[in-house]
């Protein structure tokens, strides 16, 4: 009885470890207005931490902080702005938020008679703020991120991850930063929508982070099991 219980409660939680946190860095690009289809073009350097709570082997939710410098340039673009006018810019952005990821394989290093796997591709989908300080324009506004990584546990408590999203701001201003680029703000006087005449940027990093918080079965001896 006292088996049965403990292997219960380890179908329920299944994870050795409740908590992971670590850093990410790696790479974002802006697209909006003067890059509309190329979601890695114009190469920035990004980083941040990263926290996770792994509900169980196929489910986590994960919160983010992290910085990225993007950047856009009119120069060199096939399609010819109004006036034939040329303008770029460079910024930095802030997010911080929140995602739900969803793994192919139960991720585990152990409880092999679970049929869990050391490596599992995920999608995620969440929720964030972005915040980006200009010359007198600074841009805020919530972003939609979607995306696909992978997850490998390399030993006991230490796993490396690579993931690519991109995040859907709720905004046209992403790309101006003074007086001297607003032609970027809807260059063309084109109405937009939700999901039309806004801006996004995508992020490409790699990400190490370590487990921590037992989940123990408290249903054994003194020590109890770990699940």
């Amino acid at each position: 009885m006292i088996f049965a219980g403990c292997f219960s409660l380890a179908l329920i939680h299944a994870q050795e470890y409740l908590y992971e946190i670590g850093g990410m860095g790696g790479v974002a690009s802006y697209m909006g207005d003067v890059n509309k289809t190329a979601p890695l073009k114009g190469l920035n350097p990004a980083g941040g931490v990263v926290f996770r709570y792994n509900a169980n082997f196929r489910i986590a939710l994960k919160a983010d902080l992290a910085w990225a410098k993007i950047s856009g340039t009119t120069e060199g673009l096939e399609n010819v702005f109004p006036q034939r006018a040329q303008a770029s810019f460079e910024r930095n952005v802030f997010e911080l938020g929140g995602q739900f990821e969803f793994n192919f394989f139960p991720y585990s290093d152990k409880y092999a008679y679970l049929n869990t796997k050391r490596f599992s591709p995920y999608l995620l989908v969440g929720l964030g703020a972005t915040v980006a300080p200009g010359n007198g324009s600074t841009f805020a506004g919530l972003n939609l991120p979607v995306g696909i990584g992978v997850k490998y546990k390399l030993k006991n408590r230490l796993n490396l991850g690579c993931e690519l999203s991109v995040r859907k701001l709720f905004g046209d201003g992403l790309d101006v930063t003074d007086e001297n680029n607003r032609i970027l703000n809807n260059p063309y006087g084109i109405s937009g929508s939700v999901m039309k005449n806004k801006d996004w940027y995508s992020v490409l990093t790699f990400s190490v982070t370590w487990d921590f918080g037992l989940r123990n079965c408290q249903c054994n001896s003194k020590d109890g099991l770990l699940f």
